[in-house]
């Protein structure tokens, strides 16, 4: 239920179709994000799950991964089985594939 950021990296480049879900709080989106993500804070996923389709692969990311976890054990349970947690989250992120991206 995990994907790397050099997996994703890969994914993306591949140019596979990822549906991509940052969960973090709207001043966490305003320090940095990556440009594809559509921002639902984890908060708001109950009240807008149906914006994203279920059978569409989804990645979900938060700072570190932990909220991101448990929003893709949510949406699992609600038919997403192709949702995943991005590993490490956006730090993860820029740690391994952006350097250049903000780190909080």
């Amino acid at each position: 239920m995990e994907i790397t950021a050099e997996e994703l990296k890969a994914r993306l480049d591949s140019g596979a179709r990822v549906t991509l879900v940052d969960v973090r709080e709207p001043w966490e989106w305003n320090l940095c994000r990556l440009a594809e993500a559509r921002h639902i804070p984890m908060g708001e996923i109950p009240a807008r799950y149906l914006e994203l389709e279920p059978e569409d692969e989804v990645v979900v990311y938060c700072h570190v991964g932990q909220r991101s976890a448990m929003v893709v054990e949510y949406l699992r349970r609600l038919g997403f089985q192709k949702a995943v947690n991005l590993r490490g989250g956006i730090e993860a992120w820029a740690r391994q594939v952006d350097p250049t991206l903000r780190r909080y």
